[in-house]
């Protein structure tokens, strides 16, 4: 072969190396061949997906409208001279076309032009048969058995390079179907995991889980209310899922839990030295959630200096640590919740206005369990299968009467009351017990103590044991009451210091004074 033809083979075959995108490189390959044999044209038959056709992607012709006009044309795969070139699997060169017996005469109809030589050569690879590549001409030159060679040798380059490219295509496509169906998973994945820890069916519930979807849309401040236990974290945890900030943090502050003078530190920071105790400089919540969502449980209890620095958040989305004087930018989302009338506080001078306006710019109400009554035996299996799996007792389900129980309690501690009643009752069960009775039920009412030092307290306070369930509840409760009134009086009225010495919130004690009527014990000494 001569060293030009050589040369040409090696270009060739390093950019069919080189180079995945067939559409441009065989069109070029085609020009070149068609130019290294001296032809007048050049064509790649390829056969469709079905096997019974072919077609000519790939045509360089001295005349352009030639390769125009057999860029439409579709011929059977049977037929012609490249259906005999396909069916015995060797390639031919035949030096007058027109008396050919396999000529079909098609291809000169549609293209004008007379063929007098050709030279046709199979491609095949692994998969099976791919098409025929065919050169032509209508010159006076025939082609010779070293042209022939030329093509057999670059038909083996061509037909690997089409089977890689349609390797490729096929990846292709599967990569871009792949990332259509994870786009479509990353669509649908918030969907079913931002409420997968909110249980019920209830049409309540679905409004609320509605409403949570309307206002995980808008850049809005979002108030949760709610009756203690309804869930208002976890509202809020899915409003942080389905919104734009799903990616950043969710950082969660109780402000009743923290003690005064821990709250602003724990909210804004603090600077060395700022206070007794301050070793280090500290990140508040606010800069730690930087970019997400900021969760501020029972804000009705924030101090009012407190809200004054917390508005401060929300109108210039800056604050300033403890002992600092210059501000911080920060981007947070707020969702506040509450279990306390806020519009009565506000009235009262307890909580400021202009707060309370900028915190509650999409509310959102949680139904009691007593107003989702269709969820009871949901949220009961799932805390019980919970309860059941944590301690190692194959605790099933319910009985017949143990379910009229549940439907028939109205559950004024809601869903934290049927959570912590599924973990007693599951914590009491036999390892052997299957399913739940009604007397295994209580809903958290008071049991009798079995505590020996309990009963010794109560016996010296007078009080009878065992007793009926009735005097047992107004004996805890007195004794409740006398233990909350000692550690006022030893704290000289400090509700703080009494709720830390008692193990209880502060928001907890105030309200255990009202109970039990020891409001102007606790005003102070």
């Amino acid at each position: 072969m001569p060293e030009e033809r050589l040369r040409l083979l090696y270009e060739l075959g390093c950019e069919f190396t080189a180079r995945q995108d067939f559409e441009e490189l065989v069109p070029t390959v085609m020009r070149r061949c068609r130019l290294a044999l001296s032809a007048e044209g050049a064509a790649l038959l390829l056969l469709d997906r079905s096997g019974e056709w072919l077609t000519f992607p790939y045509a360089s012709q001295s005349d352009p409208e030639v390769a125009r006009r057999l860029a439409s044309l579709r011929l059977p795969a049977n037929v012609g001279i490249a259906g005999l070139t396909l069916r015995e699997r060797r390639s031919l060169r035949i030096d007058d076309v027109a008396s050919h017996p396999n000529l079909y005469r098609g291809i000169e109809d549609v293209t004008g032009l007379p063929i007098r030589s050709m030279l046709s050569v199979p491609l095949f690879t692994a998969r099976g048969p791919l098409g025929v590549l065919q050169v032509v001409n209508a010159l006076e030159r025939t082609f010779d058995d070293a042209d022939l060679q030329f093509l057999e040798s670059l038909s083996a380059s061509i037909a690997i390079a089409l089977d890689n490219a349609w390797l490729y295509e096929r990846l292709k496509e599967s990569e871009t179907a792949a990332r259509a169906e994870v786009g479509l998973l990353r669509q649908e994945l918030p969907r079913r995991t931002r409420f997968a820890e909110i249980i019920g069916e209830s049409r309540a519930l679905r409004e609320v889980l509605a409403l949570v979807e309307s206002a995980a849309l808008v850049r809005l401040n979002v108030l949760v209310r709610g009756e203690t236990g309804t869930g208002k974290e976890l509202v809020a945890r899915a409003l942080h899922r389905a919104g734009r900030r799903a990616e950043k943090p969710f950082v969660a502050v109780n402000c009743a839990a923290l003690p005064e003078g821990l709250l602003e530190s724990e909210l804004f920071g603090h600077r060395r030295g700022a206070f007794t105790g301050a070793l280090e400089d500290r990140q508040g919540v606010f800069e730690a959630a930087a970019g997400g969502t900021v969760f501020l449980d029972e804000i009705g209890d924030l101090p009012l200096l407190a809200q004054s620095k917390l508005l401060r958040v929300l109108k210039g989305h800056e604050i300033v640590r403890l002992g600092e004087q210059r501000s911080r930018a920060v981007d947070v989302s707020i969702v506040a919740a509450t279990n306390t009338d806020l519009d009565a506080a506000v009235a009262r001078g307890a909580f400021r206005r202009d707060l309370f306006y900028r915190v509650a710019g999409f509310s959102i109400l949680l139904p009691p369990v007593r107003e989702r009554e269709s969820d009871v035996l949901l949220l009961a299996s799932h805390f019980l299968a919970q309860a059941a799996a944590a301690h190692g007792k194959p605790c099933s389900g319910f009985g017949p009467d143990a379910v009229e129980k549940l439907l028939g309690h109205d559950w004024p501690g809601n869903v934290r009351e049927i959570r912590n009643e599924m973990e007693r009752v599951v914590a009491l069960a036999s390892t052997a017990q299957e399913k739940i009775g009604a007397r295994d039920l209580s809903f958290g009412r008071d049991q009798a103590p079995r505590s020996a030092a309990v009963l010794d307290t109560l016996a010296e306070s007078g009080f009878e044991s065992p007793a009926p369930e009735a005097e047992l509840r107004g004996a805890r409760a007195r004794f409740e009451a006398e233990l909350i009134e000692k550690a006022l009086q030893l704290d000289r009225g400090n509700v703080s210091a009494a709720a830390r010495r008692l193990g209880i919130s502060r928001v907890m004690l105030h309200k255990k004074v009202r109970r039990y009527g020891l409001a102007r014990v606790g005003r102070g000494a």
